[in-house]
């Protein structure tokens, strides 16, 4: 046998290819579920990359199912248009104004981007977008979300009225399903907009909807993409994996703070309702989820049962 040096040639991406096919054998024909959000989602060139991810997994014989946010692009037109906001602890009150841009901005300016990215990746390859948002198919039916807050002075209980903020109730996957075993490569992309039983359009939180459609699809993964590394311990190192009873005494000790405090209540949940590991990672990052996915370490925090 001849010595090839790595560095010649194309040897170094035959061999990183080599050395992911155990993974990409372990993930053939299996769902994962991508969380799509944060700064990424407003840099061009980043949100070229994600989707042309996508399409790669697809193309490597996985399903992917991507969920995007969109609470910047939502604060930025709603102060074009002149409607202001109010929170209440860190949570957008969603009045009828408001919610109307938040579908507009959600199913219609983020998701075709999305969509136009993916098309534009994969039309050698025929692999295509399709967005849709949780009124499409009946797929999210919500109940109203409450949030109680506990006066400081008295300690007597107080529910807040958020307005149009939805928790999925019932999520059904036909669409989602019917798509992925599609003869044709389709890559569902999915707006956090859901609907109630009385017809009304309710704004979700996007991580809370991807957990909740992971555990419907049954997935063996799911990629929560955001702004940081991972979940990192007290001397701000990165935890490599945490079982789902770790994850919640980070929750109860403090160890976990601010938005990583949501984002393993949303781990938590898809691996109780079936999801084989949740992995929390930095999306700003190219080629995360094909490091995540395709190699040994991994590269966010990983949470299984």
């Amino acid at each position: 046998m001849t010595d090839t040096p790595a560095d010649e040639g194309g040897w170094a991406t035959a061999k990183t290819l080599a050395e992911a096919l155990p993974y990409i054998q372990l993930y053939d024909r299996e769902t994962v579920v991508i969380k799509y959000g944060g700064h990424a989602m407003g840099e061009d060139e980043v949100a070229r990359l994600f989707a042309a991810d996508a399409v790669l997994l697809k193309l490597l014989g996985l399903h992917p199912v991507i969920v995007h946010g969109g609470g910047p692009q939502i604060s930025r037109m709603l102060k074009k248009a002149g409607v202001e906001s109010t929170f209440i602890d860190g949570l957008r009150v969603t009045d009828a104004p408001t919610m109307e841009v938040a579908e507009m901005v959600l199913s219609g300016a983020i998701n075709k981007e999305i969509v136009n990215f993916i098309n534009q990746a994969g039309a050698e390859a025929d692999v295509r977008g399709v967005g849709l948002s949780g009124k499409d198919a009946r797929l999210i039916t919500v109940d109203k979300a409450t949030k109680v807050k506990t006066d400081a002075d008295t300690g007597l209980e107080e529910i807040i009225d958020l307005g149009f903020v939805g928790e999925p109730r019932h999520i059904d996957p036909q669409i989602i399903n019917a798509l992925l075993r599609a003869e044709e490569d389709y890559i569902p992309v999915i707006a956090p907009i859901g609907v109630s039983d009385e017809g009304e359009t309710y704004n979700i939180n996007a991580d809370t909807v991807a957990g909740a459609l992971a555990g419907a699809l049954s997935a063996k993964r799911m990629l929560l993409l955001t702004d940081v590394r991972g979940v990192l311990d007290k001397n701000g190192e990165l935890i490599r994996s945490m079982t789902v009873a770790e994850a919640v005494e980070a929750i109860a000790t403090g160890m976990a703070t601010g938005g990583m405090i949501p984002k393993l209540e949303t781990a938590i949940a898809a691996v109780q309702a079936g999801v084989e590991a949740v992995v929390i990672l930095d999306g700003r990052q190219p080629h995360v989820m094909l490091a995540e996915l395709f190699s040994e370490s991994g590269h966010g925090t990983l949470i299984s049962a």
